[in-house]
C-alpha cells in the first residue's frame, strides 16, 4: 500500500448511520490539499528555485579564462563575454559564439573537487 492511499483512507470520512458525511469532511479535504501543496513546494518548487538562481548567478559571473560546458556538451574556455553572449574557444583557433543561457558548467580545476 502506497503512502497516498493510506493518506487518503486516514482521511477519508467515516459514514454515518443515515448516510450522511460527517460535519468535518470539508476540513479534513482542505487540511489534506494544503499538505499536498505544501510537500510538493518543499521538494519540488524550493530546489528548483534554488538551482536556477545558483545558475544565474553563475551566469552573470562569467569571465575571460573561465572553463565552461554548454547545453550541448561542447567544452571550451571564455574569450569574450557581452551582455547576452559568450564567445568560447573550443580547440585552437576554433572559436564559438554561444548565448550564455547555454552555458551551464564551470569545469575548472578549482571547482573539481
Amino acid at each position: 500500500m502506497t503512502l497516498t492511499t493510506l493518506f487518503f483512507f486516514l482521511m477519508a470520512p467515516a459514514a454515518t448511520p443515515d448516510g450522511a458525511a460527517p460535519a468535518g469532511s470539508a476540513w479534513s479535504t482542505i487540511i489534506m490539499f494544503g499538505a499536498i501543496i505544501l510537500v510538493m513546494w518543499l521538494f519540488m518548487i524550493r530546489p528548483q528555485r534554488k538551482q536556477q538562481k545558483e545558475l544565474q548567478n553563475f551566469r552573470n559571473a562569467l569571465k575571460k579564462g573561465d572553463k565552461v560546458v554548454t547545453v550541448g556538451g561542447i567544452y571550451g574556455e571564455i574569450v569574450e563575454v557581452n551582455e547576452k553572449t559568450a564567445l568560447i574557444k573550443v580547440d585552437g583557433d576554433v572559436k564559438l559564439r554561444v548565448d550564455k543561457q547555454g552555458l551551464v558548467k564551470d569545469y575548472s580545476e578549482a571547482n573539481q573537487q
